[in-house]
C-alpha cells in the first residue's frame, strides 16, 4: 500500500498527458467534493481521464469527475484536476499525490486546492469560504506521510519547510479577489483526518481544541508534496456543513449534504479563483 512512486512513473504519466495537450500550464487547481463545475469555465479545453494515465490511480467518490482539465482560466494557462483522489479509497500517499507531481512536471508553478469542508470554527456557516492560512496534518503525523519512503532528490529536498505552507503573497490577492467580488473570505486553519467516516462530537470537540477551524479528508498531503517541489500553494475551505460537538444534538452528516452546498459555494470559489488569477 505504501510503495512510493518513482521518477520513471512521474515521467510516463506526464509525457501522456503532454502529447494530447498545446500548452504548458502555469496554474494547477484541485477541485474537492462537488465543487468540479468551476472545471465547466476552462476555455479551449482539452480533457485526460484519470483512468487513460499511465500509473494513475482513479476517483470512485461521487462529486469528483477524475479527469484533467487543461486550458485558459482568465488568461492564464491551468491545468484543473476535475476532483481528487482520497487515501480512503485504498490508494497509498504517493499515489494519490502522482497527479501534484505531474502538473509540478508539466510546469505549474501555483497550485489552487479547494475542498469540501466541515465547519469546526462556531462562527461558520454552511456555504461560507475559508482561506487556508495554515493545516494540521493528522494523517501524516500518524504515518502515512506522501513523502515516506526513498527522497526523490532530483523534485526536491529530504526534509521539507512547511513554515509557509500557503503562499503569503497568494492569500493577499485572494483577500483583494474577495474585497472586490462582495465575498465574506473567512480565514483559518484545515485540520486533514484520513476518511471516510465523519467526525464523531468528541473528535470535533479535540479538533477545536487543537487549533481546527474546517476539517476534511486531503488537501495536506497534496500541499506537501507541492511544497517539496518548490511550488506555490493557495487553498480554500468551502464549509459544507457545521461540524456538531453535542452528541445529544440529533443531525446526520452526509456526503449529499457536502455535495449540495457545493452548487452554493463554486460560484463563490470561481469569483475568487478568477480574481486571484487575474492578479498574477
Amino acid at each position: 500500500m505504501n510503495e512510493p512512486i518513482t521518477l520513471q512513473m512521474i515521467d510516463a504519466a506526464t509525457s501522456f498527458v503532454r502529447q494530447r495537450i498545446r500548452l504548458a500550464p502555469r496554474v494547477g487547481i484541485i477541485l474537492g467534493s462537488g465543487l468540479s463545475d468551476l472545471a465547466n469555465a476552462v476555455e479551449d479545453a482539452v480533457a485526460v481521464p484519470y483512468s487513460q494515465i499511465p500509473h494513475f490511480p482513479s476517483s470512485t467518490v461521487a462529486g469528483h469527475a477524475g479527469r484533467f482539465v487543461i486550458g485558459w482560466l482568465e488568461g492564464q494557462p491551468v491545468v484543473v484536476m476535475q476532483g481528487r483522489i482520497h487515501f480512503y479509497e485504498g490508494h497509498s500517499m504517493a499515489q494519490i499525490t502522482l497527479p501534484v507531481r505531474v502538473m509540478q512536471a508539466l510546469g505549474i508553478e501555483i497550485l489552487i486546492v479547494t475542498n469540501a469542508a466541515g465547519g469546526l470554527n462556531p462562527a461558520f456557516r454552511p456555504g461560507d469560504v475559508m482561506l487556508i492560512c495554515d493545516h494540521i496534518n493528522l494523517v501524516g503525523m500518524t504515518g502515512f506521510h506522501p513523502l515516506w519512503g526513498p527522497n526523490l532528490d532530483a523534485l526536491g529536498p529530504r526534509f521539507v519547510d512547511m513554515m509557509q505552507a500557503y503562499d503569503p503573497a497568494l492569500r493577499a490577492l485572494a483577500r483583494e479577489a474577495a474585497a472586490e467580488a462582495g465575498i465574506v473570505l473567512r480565514e483559518g486553519v484545515y485540520v486533514s483526518l484520513s476518511g471516510p467516516s465523519f467526525e464523531t462530537p468528541a473528535e470535533i470537540r479535540f479538533l477545536r481544541l487543537i487549533g481546527g477551524d474546517s476539517v476534511g479528508m486531503s488537501t495536506a498531503p497534496e500541499v506537501t508534496v507541492a511544497r517539496h517541489g518548490g511550488t506555490r500553494v493557495l487553498g480554500f475551505s468551502g464549509i459544507s456543513n457545521v461540524a456538531v460537538s453535542d452528541p445529544e444534538e440529533a443531525r446526520e452528516t452526509t456526503h449529499e449534504e457536502v455535495l449540495e452546498t457545493g452548487r452554493l459555494l463554486t460560484p463563490r470559489l470561481e469569483a475568487l479563483i478568477r480574481g486571484v488569477l487575474r492578479r498574477l
